[in-house]
């Protein structure tokens, strides 16, 4: 119980850079909050647009080839890759931003 009591007495009392180390929990909740109402939004219009984009292509006006898809997972699967990593690596210390993400999706 020590160790709990001293994370406790930190995150109260402590700062980070002369912050209140709440507030710098605080700030990635309120950041996912953001960022989760407006992927809710834009989600709506990225549905649309994905029919819209569809259409198009069956119509014959925008060619879609496999060819052309390939192309673009060789040139940038490997960067996609990296980034992903690089996520999945921050995200233990991230868990305000995606309770936030969920709860500004969810609620709005």
């Amino acid at each position: 119980m020590g160790v709990l009591d001293e994370i406790f007495r930190f995150i109260t009392t402590g700062s980070i850079s002369g912050i209140p180390t709440i507030v710098i929990m605080i700030l990635p909740f309120i950041i996912g909050l953001i960022v989760g109402y407006l992927v809710h939004k834009f989600l709506k219009i990225a549905i649309i647009a994905g029919i819209i984009l569809i259409v198009v292509a069956y119509l014959g006006f925008f060619g879609l080839s496999l060819g052309a898809l390939k192309n673009l997972s060789d040139k940038y699967g490997p960067i996609a890759i990296q980034y992903g990593a690089l996520l999945i690596g921050i995200l233990p210390l991230s868990i305000g931003f995606i309770v936030g993400l969920i709860v500004g999706f969810v609620f709005s």
